[in-house]
Order: structure tokens, then C-alpha cells, then sequence
């Protein structure tokens, strides 16, 4: 399992951090976790190709996490092979009214999809592709996932687990990817020091987790408890037993000279584990590597 991570920011602009996307590769199967703004250029840098994705999982549906989604889609549909197989999509309530607002026959790219399918110059690029008869639109799989769902793939498992947001239509779910290698987990957006989350990340060998702030410095109460801060989640980590935590979701504040260190050294305190401060395109290893002598 190689897990790359695409976009490590927020809905805040940056040219450093583009906003959460997730890339998993298992066997011949191309996973992708949340797709938001600038993650797919990230992709594209990363090396893959969207014709690539078998399968797309999304947390919820705040724009910094579906944005580049369409673009993902579209892709694989119109630069793949002529009849490519479904891509198949999970995610939360109201996982069909949002595809249906993208794809559907009434949806935001439904005349992009119209065109392509019947235009006499989009139709000779497609029979450059092997493409026969009538152009097919985009085709999907998808299913509506809540907490204690579970989606069987070769060789892995990704279970579907809680997760404490914003509530009502945009709350998160969490993922737990699991290998014979080992166990990923990555939380959506998840603020507070959520048991549930804890009881479901238990002996992940890696929790990546939303680290959107400093504790302490919410505007309030309930800001706390939708979106993950520091202090919450090496708690969340140290509680969980996990081997590793990663964090990612950063506001650019938090890449400032002297608070990061600072941020790192109040969650060791807590958390006596590794803890990664996630970048667009790192590869997120299973476990720290032992360090050899120096050269």
C-alpha cells in the first residue's frame, strides 16, 4: 500500500498547500480520498492518470474537498479508453443528490456531456480512442456509505467509520484502509476529542487527521468541536494507541517560522509517537524507517 498525500491545505488560498486530496495504490487498484481545489494538478505532478482510478471515496461535500472531483471524473471518461469500466464512488448522505447535481441530466456539466457525446468533432476524437456507435456518458457506481459500512476491494478493506463536523448534510465520515501491510486511517474533517473517532482508530498503524488550528485559539466552542486542533488530536492519537499521526488540513499560519516547532513540541508532550507534518505530494510511510549512521 503506498499512500501519497495530494493536498494538505484548507479552503484558505495557497500556492504551497493545495486543499485535501488523498491517493492510495493497492495491487491494481488506484484509490482516491476527497479531490478539492488544486489537488488534481497535484495528481497529475504525482504521476498518475485519472483513466487509472478504480475507485473514489469522498468524506463530505465542503468544496475544498469534491471541487476537483468533475475534473477527476470527466477526465477519466473523456481521456480514458472508449468503454472504461464505471468509477466507482462512495461517500455520505447525500452522496446522489450531489452526483446527480454534477452528472445528471439537469446537472452542471450536463451539456458539457451532451456535446461530447453527440458533436461530430468530439465524436471522430472518440473513434480515434476505438470508440463504436453512439458515445456513452460518464458511467458511475455509486453507493451512499455511513458508520459500520464496509467496501471489499483485492486485497484490502476500507471500513466507514464516524466522524464530528459541521453536522446536518456536510458532516464527514472517516476511512479505515486495511492491508495485510497494515492499517491507514484517515478521519475527513473531524474536530474535539471525539470517542467514537477513538474507538474506530484504534491500533491504526497510521491516523491522519484534520489539524486546521492551534488549541486555544478558537473563535469557539463549537468551532473546537468541528475542526480538529492540535492538542485534540495528540490526544486523540495517544488514546488510540495509533503508530503514527499525521497532520494535515493546515492553515497557512500553522507553516509559520517558530509555530510549527512550537505546535510539535506542546503535541509531544501528549503524544509520545511520530508525528508527520503533512506536504502536498509526501509519500505517508506505514512506519518511520530506522536511521542508519551518517555518511
Amino acid at each position: 500500500m503506498k499512500f501519497t498525500l495530494l493536498g494538505s491545505g484548507t479552503p484558505a488560498p495557497s500556492l504551497r498547500r493545495q486543499s485535501s486530496g488523498y491517493a492510495v495504490e493497492i495491487g491494481d487498484d488506484l484509490l482516491v480520498f476527497d479531490h478539492g481545489p488544486g489537488s488534481h494538478h497535484r495528481f497529475l505532478e504525482a504521476g498518475f492518470r485519472a483513466r487509472d482510478v478504480t475507485h473514489t471515496f469522498l468524506t463530505h461535500y465542503h468544496y475544498d474537498h469534491i471541487a476537483d472531483f468533475p475534473r477527476l471524473a470527466l477526465t477519466r471518461w473523456d481521456h480514458g479508453p472508449a468503454h472504461g469500466a464505471p468509477l466507482k464512488v462512495f461517500g455520505p448522505d447525500p452522496l446522489n443528490q450531489v452526483m446527480d447535481a454534477f452528472f445528471g441530466e439537469r446537472g452542471a456539466y450536463a451539456m458539457d456531456i451532451e456535446s461530447r457525446c453527440t458533436s461530430e468533432a468530439s465524436l471522430g476524437v472518440y473513434k480515434t480512442r476505438g470508440g463504436m456507435g453512439a458515445r456513452p456518458a460518464p458511467a458511475f457506481e455509486r453507493r451512499q456509505v455511513t458508520a459500520g459500512d464496509v467496501v471489499e476491494g483485492d486485497g484490502w478493506t476500507v471500513r466507514i467509520g464516524p466522524a464530528r463536523h459541521v453536522g446536518g448534510p456536510l458532516n464527514s465520515v472517516s476511512y479505515r484502509i486495511e492491508t495485510a501491510a497494515g492499517s491507514i486511517l484517515y478521519a475527513g474533517d473531524s474536530g474535539g476529542v471525539f470517542q467514537p473517532l477513538i474507538d474506530f482508530a484504534a491500533g491504526a498503524d497510521v491516523l491522519i487527521l484534520m489539524n486546521h488550528f492551534l488549541s486555544g485559539r478558537e473563535p469557539t466552542d463549537e468551532y473546537r468541536r468541528a475542526s480538529g486542533s492540535h492538542l485534540d488530536n495528540a490526544e486523540i492519537a495517544r488514546n488510540a494507541g495509533v503508530g503514527m499521526l499525521v497532520l494535515t488540513h493546515l492553515q497557512p499560519d500553522l507553516d509559520t517560522v517558530g509555530v510549527r516547532e512550537r505546535m510539535l513540541g506542546e503535541m509531544k508532550e501528549v503524544f509520545d509517537g511520530p508525528i508527520i507534518v503533512g506536504e502536498d505530494l509526501m509519500t505517508i510511510p506505514l512506519k518511520v524507517p530506522e536511521l542508519g549512521a551518517a555518511d
